[in-house]
C-alpha cells in the first residue's frame, strides 16, 4: 500500500502540470467504513483484496482522466485535474458513494462498508497537495462528524483542526496520556480515589482540549480504540499504585458505544486480572444522556461488571433531561453531581435545594453523592453539611500527570 508520503509528489506533479486557466481542480479522500474490522475479522489478506476490488469500483465511477491512489489500509485519494466548481466535485462525490450501493465481492463474501468521502478543491483551499490532502481530511472528519456520506471542506466548520488520521494513529501508537485527578471522602479527610482523565497532545505539540477530540472520537468510530486505550492505561498507573503499597481506587470514564462491542464487559474484567487491579477498587463513569441511548444494553453490560465487584457512577447527574424511572433499573453506586450545580449552590438558594436534593436521593437509594467542581472552601464547607460522601475538584486538586501523581504517590507513603 502507498503510503501518504509517496502520494503527495505525485498528487502535486498532477496539480502542476493542468494548463492554467482550465478550471478547478479537487482532491478527494475516500475512506472506506469498517474496512479495519473487516480485516480484523477476516484477515489482511481479505482486506487486500476488498481494497483491490474497491479501486477498481473507484475507476470505474470517476472519468478516464482522474487518479486513484491507494493511500492506506482503508483509504484512497482521487485527483480531479478539472472540475467546473464546488458543486461538480461534490458530484463526484456522490458519484463515489453511490459506487458501493451494491456490496463489493470477493470470493464468496460480500463486503458491506460504506466509503465517506471528503473533498478540498484547487485553488480556493489550497494551491499544494499537502494543504488539499489535509483539507480534504478535514472535510471528512466533518462528514462523519455529521454523519453524511461526503463533505466540503469548511474554513470555519472545524474550530480545531483534529486530523480523524492522525488520532487513530495517535492512539495506537499510544502517544496520548493519562491524568489523575483526585477525589477526597468527606468524613475521612482522606484522598480515596482518581479520577482518570485523557490528554492528548500531538506530534506538533499542540494540546487539544479533552472537550474537543472527545467529542470528535465520540462521533466518529475512534471512541472504541479511545476508550479501550483509556482502560489500559488507567489500569497500568492503578496497578503501579497497588505495588507501591498505596492503592486507590480509579474511576474510568466510559463510553456506551463499546457496550455494543461483542464481550467488552469480559475483556474488561480480563484487562483487571491481566494488570493486578481488583474490579472492587475501579469504578465506571457514565453520562446519563449517553445512557439513555441504549439503555437495556447499558444495563446489561453493567450489571455484568456490578456482579464482579466493579461499581458504577452516573456522571453529570442533573444535566441530562432524564427521568427518575431509569434509576429503578440502573445498577448505580454512585451519583456524581455536575458541577454547574455546584457552582452555583452558593449564589442561588433553589440550586442548593436542588444539590440537597440529589443528595438525599443517592442515600434513599442506597447510592455515593459525589459532588464535581468544588472551587473554593465555602462549596465545600456545605457539602460537608449536606453529608456529601466525595468531592472533587481545583480546590481539592487539579489533576496532574499519571506517572508524576504515582511517582509523588509512593514517594510519600515511603516516608510514613
Amino acid at each position: 500500500m502507498s503510503e501518504r508520503a509517496d502520494i503527495l509528489p505525485a498528487v502535486q506533479i498532477i496539480l502542476d502540470r493542468v494548463v492554467p486557466d482550465s478550471g478547478w481542480r479537487a482532491v478527494l479522500v475516500v475512506r472506506l467504513q469498517g474496512m479495519r474490522e473487516a480485516q480484523l475479522r477476516f484477515g489482511y489478506e481479505f482486506g487486500n483484496q476488498i481494497m483491490l476490488a474497491a479501486r477498481e469500483r473507484l475507476v470505474e465511477a470517476v472519468r478516464h482522466f482522474d487518479t486513484v491512489f491507494v493511500a492506506g489500509d482503508d483509504t484512497f485519494v482521487v485527483v480531479l485535474p478539472s472540475v467546473r466548481n464546488r458543486t461538480h466535485a461534490l458530484l463526484a462525490a456522490t458519484r463515489i458513494v453511490g459506487a458501493f450501493d451494491t456490496p463489493v465481492l470477493r470470493g464468496e463474501r460480500p463486503w458491506h462498508g460504506r466509503p465517506v468521502v471528503g473533498v478540498a478543491v484547487h485553488p480556493e483551499h489550497g494551491t499544494t497537495a499537502e494543504l488539499l490532502y489535509r483539507r480534504a481530511e478535514l472535510a471528512h472528519d466533518e462528514a462523519l462528524r455529521v454523519g453524511e456520506s461526503f463533505a466540503l471542506y469548511q474554513p470555519d466548520a472545524t474550530p480545531v483542526e483534529i486530523l480523524y488520521g492522525e488520532l487513530r494513529e495517535d492512539i495506537e501508537a499510544n502517544r496520548l496520556h493519562v491524568a489523575f485527578q483526585p477525589l477526597r471522602d468527606l468524613r475521612s479527610g482522606e484522598i480515596v480515589r482518581v479520577e482518570s482523565l485523557s490528554r492528548w497532545t500531538t506530534t506538533a505539540q499542540i494540546h487539544v482540549a479533552p472537550a474537543d477530540f472527545i467529542q470528535f472520537a465520540e462521533r466518529s468510530d475512534l471512541i472504541v480504540p479511545l476508550t479501550r486505550w483509556s482502560l489500559n492505561a488507567s489500569l497500568r498507573h492503578a496497578a503501579a499504585l497497588h505495588r507501591g503499597g498505596c492503592p486507590l481506587d480509579v474511576a474510568i470514564n466510559l463510553s456506551p458505544r463499546v457496550f455494543a462491542e461483542p464481550g467488552f464487559a469480559e475483556q474488561m474484567l480480563g484487562a483487571m486480572d491481566i494488570w493486578g487491579v481488583p474490579p472492587t477498587a475501579v469504578i465506571v463513569e457514565i453520562t446519563e444522556t449517553a445512557l439513555l441511548t441504549d439503555l437495556d444494553m447499558s444495563v446489561r453490560v453493567l450489571r455484568c461488571l456490578r456482579d464482579r465487584g466493579v461499581r458504577v457512577a452516573i456522571d453529570d447527574f442533573g444535566t441530562g433531561y432524564a427521568s427518575f424511572a431509569y434509576l429503578r433499573h440502573f445498577p448505580a453506586t454512585e451519583l456524581k453531581i455536575d458541577r454547574s450545580f455546584v457552582d452555583a449552590m452558593n449564589t442561588d438558594s433553589r440550586t442548593e435545594l436542588l444539590v440537597q436534593a440529589m443528595v438525599d436521593v443517592a442515600h434513599r437509594l442506597g447510592m455515593e453523592a459525589v459532588a464535581e467542581g468544588v472551587e473554593n472552601e465555602a462549596t465545600l464547607l456545605r457539602l460537608v453539611e449536606m453529608d456529601c460522601d466525595l468531592v472533587q475538584g481545583y480546590h481539592i486538586a487539579e489533576p496532574m500527570k499519571a506517572e508524576d501523581f504515582v511517582a509523588e504517590r509512593i514517594a510519600a507513603a515511603s516516608l510514613i
